[in-house]
């Protein structure tokens, strides 16, 4: 089962950071067709939000068709975001295990890494140089 968390200091609501998370566990196959969602009442105490933020993202979900709703049981994934790519997941998760060890013996914290690794990630989306910020 997903257990959600909540960044105050991301800027993004906190409805749009849950449906995120469901997102990105159905992509990452953590998530799948028939799996139960955590109940509102229980999201709402671990992340110490108001039940209606929960609501509004369960009802954005199924909106989408990734999840539906049972009365009386519960919220069940109906929908996948996952593709053939996921055998090469692992692998890729190695690499990145190793990166983040080089990058923490280099002496960067948590919020560095971060910020190192967003950074390089949208210059390689948008093709621009992160330190200059000019098309390649």
């Amino acid at each position: 089962m997903i257990e959600f968390h909540l960044d105050a200091r991301s800027g993004v609501a906190p409805y749009m950071q849950l449906i995120h998370q469901v997102r990105q566990a159905l992509r990452l196959g953590l998530l799948a067709e028939g799996d139960r969602l955590p109940t509102v009442k229980d999201v709402a105490a671990s992340v110490a939000i108001n039940p209606n933020t929960v609501l509004k993202a369960y009802r954005e979900l199924e909106y989408e068709g990734l999840v539906a709703k049972k009365p009386g049981v519960g919220t069940f994934i109906s929908g996948t975001l996952s593709d053939d790519s996921l055998s090469e997941h692992e692998p890729l998760r190695q690499e990145l295990r190793l990166w983040l060890d080089r990058a923490r013996a280099a002496g960067l914290g948590e919020e560095s890494i971060e910020a190192l690794f967003l950074s390089t990630f949208r210059a390689a989306r948008t093709g621009t140089d992160p330190h200059t910020e000019e098309e390649k």
